[in-house]
């Protein structure tokens, strides 16, 4: 079953890069989860504990009852979640039955320490979409 996901995880920009032994080691970390269509898997200001990465399906992004951005298959949310627990800064919801997989802040910690390559990748990844905000925001 781990295997299933290698393809996943390796679209994932966070993910990108990394060897097969260290995704497998993301994979072993991660649960699946299914989610029924409508149902919120994050709500913006409530504390985050928890990556999601979307396998099949489509969730909605919402800030401030304003919605920003839909995403799909090999897109993720809630990344920052792993790195500080603070709140949500958006919420998610399932527009139709979502199968996700699910990374805990305990369990990336694991991994953190065995796939060293991944705090930088983490790194440049939220570097990334900073600027993106920053050049969307600011010009």
């Amino acid at each position: 079953m781990v295997s299933d996901y290698l393809q996943h995880l390796a679209e994932v920009p966070l993910f990108a890069g990394l060897s097969k032994k260290d995704l497998q080691k993301i994979a072993k970390a991660s649960d699946e989860v299914t989610v029924e269509a409508g149902r919120e898997l994050v709500t913006q200001g409530k504390t985050g504990r928890e990556c999601f990465i979307i396998l099949s399906g489509t969730a909605k992004v919402t800030r401030n009852g304003v919605e920003v951005a839909t995403l799909g298959p090999d897109e993720y949310f809630g990344e920052l979640a792993l790195l500080d627990g603070g709140p949500r800064t958006a919420t998610v919801t399932a527009e139709t039955d979502l199968a996700t997989l699910v990374l805990t802040q305990r369990s990336f910690a694991g991994v953190i320490d065995e796939v060293p390559g991944l705090a930088h990748k983490l790194m440049s990844s939220l570097a990334a979409r900073l600027r993106q905000l920053d050049r969307q925001h600011y010009g």
